[in-house]
């Protein structure tokens, strides 16, 4: 699986970096090796609260999964991008 890391407006610090590594690594046997998992992160307006766009995308599974949510953190949206992931992934396994 390839990761792919996309920052606008903003630079990825390294705790972030070692966030989203800790969060995507169980992605790595999930999905098949030729998947890309794209995670773009997005600093919309920075004087306000819930700022932070995330969109993480999963290509490669057949078909394209994508999730987006707008959080406070990027933690929050990178964790929420993921739970509805995960419930996309189920309804493909399951047809």
């Amino acid at each position: 699986m390839k990761l792919d890391r996309q920052a606008v407006n903003f630079d990825i610090a390294e705790r972030l970096e070692k966030y989203i590594e800790k969060k995507t690594r169980r992605y790595e046997k999930l999905l098949p090796e030729a998947a890309e998992l794209i995670i773009r992160m997005t600093v919309v307006k920075p004087e306000t609260n819930l700022n932070k766009e995330t969109q993480v995308r999963i290509l490669g599974v057949g078909q394209e999964l994508f999730a987006e949510k707008t959080c406070d953190t990027f933690e929050q949206g990178i964790d929420e991008c993921l739970e509805a992931l995960d419930r996309q992934l189920e309804k493909l396994k399951d047809r």
